[in-house]
């Protein structure tokens, strides 16, 4: 179980990496569009103007993120690591609030800076998580080395 949050705790890291490469992708397929003639308007996002990449990042972020940050808690409960549920806890907070702000973010866009540094918060948090799975482990674990004489 230690190694199933470890590795779920950096698939959530791995997430926000991709999500900033799908909302990149995004916006310069849109930057392309606009370039190419294209009015980006409200009825060209709804109709005509199916984006990979911002249907990626709402995909993955709506849905991918928060059930793996539920799925980390989960595992946290059997996998008997010092502080592995509190911050496991820190990652679903972390992506609740990333979440929050995403959806807020539509009527207040100021606010879509903060979904840009929280997307950090997500990724440090997940990445100690994962960390403190691996250090514990080789602490508690027998040493191979032959003894010194």
């Amino acid at each position: 179980m230690r190694s199933a949050y470890r590795v779920i705790a950096r698939l959530v890291a791995l997430g926000v990496v991709l999500q900033a490469s799908f909302v990149a992708l995004g916006w310069f397929l849109t930057l392309n569009d606009i370039d190419g003639g294209q009015v980006v308007d409200k009825a060209f996002l709804e109709d005509e103007g199916w984006n990979i990449g911002l249907t990626l990042h709402s995909v993955v972020g709506l849905m991918i993120m928060p059930l793996l940050a539920l799925v980390l808690l989960i595992v946290s409960f059997f996998a008997k690591i010092p502080g592995g549920i509190k911050w496991a806890g820190f990652v679903v907070l972390a992506v609740v609030v990333q979440v929050a702000l995403a959806l807020v973010g539509f009527s207040a866009p100021v606010l879509g800076a903060l979904h840009g540094i929280n997307a950090f918060v997500v990724l440090g948090v997940a990445e100690f998580a994962a960390r403190r799975a691996g250090t514990d482990a080789a602490l508690t674990a027998p040493s191979r080395e032959p003894a010194a004489v």
